[in-house]
């Protein structure tokens, strides 16, 4: 995808989506590769720990016990490198939830001047690890959810 047309398409989403959750990224040295920018495989850790900082503030897990979620799904557009020197933190937020999945956009994006140099959609599903099959989502769950993001189940309901 070209850098302009990734423009048009961040730029669409920012008017339909308001990002509550932000996280700060370190970047450590062994982040960045021999061009002096962060490897890509580096954005799906920030990406996964600001996960975990999701949930934990918006649903105030601890253990998940014996309902878990998992990744059904991951995709990430690199829209510009992160160099070490950039202060960056990752915003997120829960853009569809349905019945037994819910999916999140997350932003990797420079602190102070909002440029935004990656984005990773992910869906997830809640996972019952007794009966090793899909299980649906706690109502309080997506209650906390829809309280956190300010929107409604039907809203978010959408594609």
């Amino acid at each position: 995808m070209c850098y302009f047309c990734s423009k048009l398409i961040i730029n669409n989403m920012e008017e339909d989506i308001k990002f509550n959750h932000f996280m700060p990224a370190q970047i450590r040295f062994s982040d960045v590769d021999q061009f002096g920018h962060v490897n890509n495989s580096v954005y799906f850790s920030l990406y996964d720990l600001a996960k975990t900082t999701y949930f934990k503030e918006v649903l105030g897990m601890e253990e998940w016990g014996d309902v878990v979620v998992v990744v059904a799904n991951i995709n990430a557009n690199f829209l510009m490198p992160v160099f070490f020197s950039d202060g960056i933190e990752i915003e997120t937020a829960t853009v569809q939830l349905g019945n037994k999945s819910f999916t999140l956009l997350q932003r990797a994006v420079v602190k102070g001047t909002g440029e935004v140099k990656c984005e990773c959609r992910t869906t997830l599903v809640m996972y019952d690890l007794l009966t090793k099959e899909p299980t649906p989502i706690p109502e309080h769950y997506k209650n906390a959810i829809c309280q956190f993001e300010g929107k409604t189940l039907e809203e978010l309901a959408k594609k």
